[in-house]
């Protein structure tokens, strides 16, 4: 909980000043990632946040939202400004597989998964001089079309 509250007093509308700095931790860094993709998710794109590091069997979601009638699983990606490869192309094919088994579990304990879910990705890129960027990209191809919840087809 300590982590999360530093990560949150890193936020730019609690306090502007203050940027993660270059000997931070990856995990420090990454936890400054994810609080202001949560941040993005909530303000920006209207979404309600529904857990924050979801853990399964096979991995960990970083964040679940509801947009509307659609539940959206996104991978948190946070890069320096001057790294190599993007968030968005550092998720190769095997991440993709560990998160389609882990939204798959997700998708299955639930009593009614919903009709519609998709898979984003927040790439935030971050900076030590100049304010942080949020990319994100929206309903990147991880299940087949076709593919439906177990549960749902019970019902």
């Amino acid at each position: 909980m300590n982590l999360f509250r530093r990560a949150y007093n890193l936020l730019p509308f609690v306090n502007s000043s203050i940027a993660p700095c270059p000997d931070a931790t990856s995990a420090e860094r990454g936890a400054y990632g994810e609080a202001l993709a949560a941040d993005y998710c909530k303000r920006r794109l209207g979404y309600k946040l529904i857990t924050r590091n979801w853990h399964g069997s096979y991995g960990e979601l970083d964040l679940i939202c509801g947009d509307k009638d659609t539940l959206v699983f996104i991978e948190v990606r946070a890069r320096a400004e001057k790294a190599l490869v993007t968030g968005y192309h550092s998720i190769d094919t095997n991440k993709k597989a560990v998160l389609h088994r882990t939204c798959r579990q997700y998708l299955n304990q639930i009593q009614h998964p919903p009709k519609h879910f998709r898979f984003d990705i927040i790439d935030v890129v971050l900076s030590c001089n100049k304010a942080d960027k949020v990319r994100h990209y929206k309903n990147i191809p991880l299940f087949h079309k076709h593919y439906k919840a177990r549960n749902f087809e019970r019902q």
